[in-house]
């Protein structure tokens, strides 16, 4: 079931309109309607194993699964809630070889032989109408699964439908590969976050028996703050509007700490061991600072500053906050100074200082979610750099600026540079290759690929002597949010950019000045969907 199916079955069938509110009743009553189609099937009851085991790995045994026959006349009101009767069938059948028959028995006589509906997935083979309760129950599941937010009927909201809409769209981006797979997953980890610290402030307030102590209701509002500000992230990637320009968020909090109070600059040298002939080509006068760690240096920098690093392999968390106006240069073979990420981290590199500068550095992302490099607000230049990435590429925010040359930019699961609305970039003979890795079906919408430009207001871009090649998008896309922006063009460049053949010069021209995009002795080629394509959101 996919984007059209899904907003159909759920704004216009099941919900028709209602409030947030009246959301459980609605699912609850198109969940009546498939269960009364038959009374007995047979599923598979797959429940949690702390109800069958003390001590287990959770890696091994996701669950236990027992083979019973349903009874359906549910007990509940609460579609999420509802309960049904089972029995085992013989002969008996688990996904645990080695369960004792008798240990089940006890376990549903202890419930009453009553489970969750929501915890049996009926079989294959057993008609139509049974094909529907599970077609219908794993609708009910996606629902409160994804779809459903336990503030939703806490808050007012003039349109419910349309909301869920846009739950669907996020999950359909995620699914398509629209959202970047590393991105996807912390949005999937901050959901379960949030649901698992709700049930942990329920339990937690469960377990006081009288009035609470000034620990407990302090513990009670650090919980709840907690669970706010997760609700708060997840509603900034619900919206829509927000989600176009990107689920980043400022992640820099740390001022800028501008000149030492005497104007002195001090050039950081980052090596085990320093040497006369490291510095032999310094200035007389240069002040010096030696640092084993490149965190050191960077902790150590204020602006105007020079980090000068010798051959060797770095780790620095710092990376991701420059806030000052400093040079980063690796001293020998790009290959030869290997600064790599944190895999703990989210962020790689991120910037938001007025001018810095990264030189003759090779960066290998390791686990981060965000681009390899990102650059919020300020100028970053990079130069001889390569950038190999297992998250997105590189990104310029809003308001910001990038010149990159002379380097190389590879594996991103997403574009190897995405461009934000209002931002500027200048890219100059660098090699952008292999990105767009996402693993995601031939029938994808994703077009991501080399370069990536979101319009309004446009990005400025240009591009000189640049090769772009082996991407599994396009190489360069650009994306409107609605088609009537560059209609003319987009129906020029549709068939011929993709396939091709020689383009409208005159056309082309029109669209890029249109863009604030200029191109000069590029070599796009062999990219998956095409060279150049305006794409429709």
């Amino acid at each position: 079931m996919w984007r059209e199916e899904k907003v159909a079955l759920y704004c216009d069938r099941v919900l028709q309109g209602c409030k947030a509110e009246d959301a459980d009743e609605a699912m609850s009553s198109y969940l009546l309607e498939k269960l009364n189609l038959k009374d007995k099937w047979l599923g598979v009851w797959k429940t949690n194993p702390e109800l069958f085991f003390a001590k287990y790995e959770e890696a091994s045994i996701p669950f236990v699964g027992i083979l019973v026959e349903v009874n359906c006349k549910p007990h509940q009101n609460s579609s999420s809630c509802f309960k049904v009767t089972v029995s085992v069938v013989e002969p008996f059948s688990s996904n645990i070889a080695n369960i004792p028959r008798n240990l089940v028995d006890e376990i549903l006589e202890e419930l009453e032989h009553s489970v969750p509906l929501l915890e049996v997935y009926p079989i294959e083979g057993q008609g139509t109408d049974t094909q529907d309760i599970a077609l219908a129950l794993e609708a009910v599941r996606f629902f409160y699964d994804f779809l459903w937010r336990d503030w939703d009927d806490e808050e007012s909201c003039d349109n419910y439908s349309a909301l869920i809409e846009e739950r669907i769209n996020l999950w359909c981006d995620i699914q398509d590969g629209t959202i970047p797979g590393p991105i996807a997953q912390r949005f999937k980890k901050t959901l379960e976050k949030y649901k698992s610290k709700r049930v942990e402030l329920i339990e937690y307030q469960s377990n006081i028996k009288e009035d609470p102590s000034a620990a407990e209701a302090v513990e009670c509002w650090k919980k709840y703050y907690e669970i706010v500000m997760l609700c708060g992230l997840l509603k900034m990637w619900e919206d829509l509007r927000l989600r176009v320009h990107g689920p980043f968020f400022p992640r820099i909090l740390r001022r800028k700490k501008g000149k030492r109070d005497f104007g002195k600059t001090i050039t950081h040298i980052v090596a085990k061991v320093m040497t006369t002939e490291m510095v032999k080509d310094l200035s007389s006068d240069t002040l010096l600072q030696q640092h084993n760690d490149l965190d050191l240096a960077l902790e150590n920098c204020y602006s105007g500053d020079t980090i000068v690093i010798f051959p060797g392999e770095y780790q620095a968390t710092n990376l991701a906050l420059l806030t000052d106006d400093i040079i980063i240069k690796g001293v020998g073979k790009r290959e030869e100074i290997v600064i790599t990420s944190e895999p703990s981290h989210d962020s790689f590199v991120v910037s938001k200082a007025d001018n810095v500068k990264l030189m003759h550095l090779s960066l290998i992302q390791q686990g981060t979610v965000d681009g390899i490099v990102v650059v919020e607000s300020g100028h970053m230049t990079l130069e001889n750099c390569l950038l190999k990435c297992e998250g997105t590429g590189v990104c310029v925010l809003t308001g910001a600026a990038l010149t990159v040359t002379d380097s190389e930019i590879t594996g991103a699961q997403g574009a190897g540079v995405e461009l934000y609305p209002g931002s500027v970039a200048i890219l100059e003979r660098n090699e952008i290759h292999h990105c767009n890795n996402l693993r995601i079906s031939e029938s994808s919408k994703s077009t991501l690929g080399g370069v990536n430009m979101k319009v309004l207001p446009a990005p400025k871009l240009k591009m000189t002597n640049n090769h772009i090649y082996n991407n599994n998008g396009y190489g360069v896309s650009i994306l409107q949010p609605t088609e009537q922006f560059f209609i003319v063009a987009e129906e020029t460049l549709n068939t011929e950019a993709a396939s091709g053949d020689k383009k409208d010069d005159k056309m082309l021209s029109k669209v890029m000045q249109s863009l604030n995009l200029e191109m000069n002795n590029n070599k796009i080629e062999a990219n998956l969907k095409g060279d150049i394509r305006i794409v429709t959101s």
